[in-house]
């Protein structure tokens, strides 16, 4: 059985999904499934993703800005339309420039552990750009 995402049912646009904070200058709107979490996460100009781990695989692809990506031994700098796949628990991060960045990622299984972070109501996603 699918996990509700939200009170109406199972659509609803970004801009009716809560951002949550998951670093100081990173944030993710989450989509939950009851296997799988799909995240559409924003990082603020020169912001810093510490080095960290998790049971999850993690694949992603970047929407908007650039990343200097690191996963294990390998350091790469991603651009829009860059992809990458991480293994669960193998060590990354990331830091962006100043113009920020815009990246959906997927977890699997489900990321449990962000039930619980800070709800940033009101606030308007940077992607995808009204109009």
């Amino acid at each position: 059985m699918m996990t509700e995402m939200n009170s109406s049912g199972p659509f609803a646009d970004l801009g009716d999904l809560d951002a949550q904070r998951i670093w100081e200058g990173v944030t993710g709107r989450v989509v939950e499934g009851e296997r799988v979490t799909l995240a559409v996460i924003e990082l603020d100009p020169d912001s810093v993703v510490p080095e960290h781990r998790h049971e999850n695989e993690q694949v992603g692809v970047l929407v908007s800005g650039r990343l200097e990506f690191r996963i294990a031994d390998e350091t790469r700098r991603v651009e829009p339309g860059g992809t990458w796949c991480i293994p669960a628990d193998v060590p990354h991060e990331v830091r962006t420039g100043s113009e920020g960045a815009v990246a959906v990622e997927v977890f699997a299984p489900a990321r449990t552990d962000w039930a619980g972070l800070e709800r940033l109501e009101g606030r308007s996603p940077r992607w995808p750009k009204a109009g």
